[in-house]
C-alpha cells in the first residue's frame, strides 16, 4: 500500500472515536506522514504534518506489515522495526486500535 492507502486503512480502523485522546503521528520519512487526531470530535486521520503527542518513526513497508497483521506491535518495537518518541502510553493505546 502507498501512503494514501495506509491513511485510508488507519482512518477505517480509527473510526470516529479512537480512544487515544491525543495526537499520534506515523512518520514514514520521505514517503509521508499520517496523523491521527484523537482529540478532535470526530477523530480525524490525514497527511498534514504537525506536532504530535507521540510519533512513530516507521518505514512504509513496516507500516504495511503492521496494518496487515504481519508485524506484531510489541515485536516490531523490540526488534527496532520502528521507534516511538513522545508519550509511549499513546502508542500502547494505539495497539488495540490497529
Amino acid at each position: 500500500m502507498n501512503i494514501q492507502e495506509c491513511t485510508d486503512a488507519i482512518r477505517a480502523k480509527v473510526g470516529d472515536n479512537s480512544g487515544l485522546g491525543a495526537v499520534l503521528k506515523f512518520d514514514c520519512g520521505s514517503d509521508g506522514r499520517i496523523v491521527v487526531d484523537g482529540v478532535s470530535t470526530p477523530n480525524t486521520v490525514d497527511n498534514h504534518d504537525r506536532d504530535a503527542d507521540c510519533t512513530v518513526a516507521i518505514t512504509l513497508d513496516n507500516l504495511n506489515n503492521l496494518l496487515s497483521g504481519k508485524l506484531d506491535p510489541v515485536t516490531g518495537f523490540m526488534g527496532g522495526k520502528f521507534k516511538v518518541s513522545g508519550d509511549m502510553g499513546i502508542a500502547m493505546k494505539l495497539q488495540r486500535v490497529i
